[in-house]
């Protein structure tokens, strides 16, 4: 099993979630917040294409994670998942069919990949995060959320690899020329994570079988990747050097797991 992120930020976030059994490769797309011809090249930088693809999951309805992902899926006649909640916040800006509904804690199979969705804090119609595993090796994926729940923390227990969003620095942020609404928005509940609340939320899932540590969706204006390093670095008692900081336009080379 393996991931890599195509890009994680404000301007687009997907990631790519193989594995492979040795003689079949199933890979699931989370997330296509790009146009497709950006994301088309983004696939061709990591080596593929999307006829590699065999599914996409969206997180929630927002701009940077669901992209193209209507019209990838329909170019490709791949399925497409997402929440009921989703599906109705796009519905009125769209003519596609209904796609294949994720619910919080159903296992969706693609192949070699189990997909366990779970719900999160986020100003989203009803977003979903995602828990991917192929039997042996875990990822646990969290990119949009306003703070940790028992419910969140009990999906990302035991993974092998975290990709795990650090969005902005408080004091970044409060100084900031954002407007007030703008930062009320998001360091509230249902907001994004700052880099001390991903802190805590790794140091509650911390184990010796965690591999990768992936800091994504980091705010271009109220963050800096050396702050993310330093903080899940003194949470995690991993060298700075091992946090991996998702790019915004190059993402991560790929991880793999066991």
């Amino acid at each position: 099993m393996r991931f890599c992120s195509l890009g994680s930020g404000s301007g687009g976030n997907a990631t790519v979630v193989e594995s492979s059994s040795g003689t079949t490769c199933s890979r699931v797309l989370v997330d296509a917040g790009f146009s497709l011809r950006e994301l088309d090249v983004r696939l061709a930088r990591a080596g593929l294409s999307a006829n590699d693809l065999d599914a996409v999951f969206v997180t929630h309805e927002h701009g940077d994670h669901i992209g193209c992902a209507l019209a990838l899926s329909r170019r490709q006649r791949i399925p497409l998942w997402m929440s009921r909640g989703t599906w109705r916040a796009i519905r009125p800006q769209t003519s596609d069919e209904p796609p294949n509904f994720a619910r919080d804690g159903e296992a969706i199979v693609v192949g070699d990949l189990r997909l366990l969705p779970y719900t999160v804090p986020h100003d989203a119609a009803e977003p979903l995060q995602l828990r991917c595993d192929d039997g042996a090796r875990t990822l646990g994926i969290l990119t949009d959320a306003g703070a940790s729940t028992p419910h969140m923390l009990a999906h990302l227990q035991g993974c092998s690899a975290l990709l795990l969003e650090c969005n902005h620095d408080r004091d970044m942020l409060a100084r900031s020329r954002y407007p007030a609404s703008l930062k009320a928005r998001i360091s509230s509940r249902l907001g994004h994570l700052a880099n001390d609340a991903a802190a805590e939320i790794l140091a509650s899932c911390l184990h010796s079988g965690l591999a990768h540590l992936v800091a994504a969706h980091l705010s271009e204006q109220n963050n800096r990747p050396e702050l993310v390093r330093n903080c899940l670095a003194k949470a995690s008692g991993w060298p700075e050097d091992a946090v991996r900081v998702a790019d915004p336009q190059l993402g991560t080379p790929w991880l793999r797991l066991g």
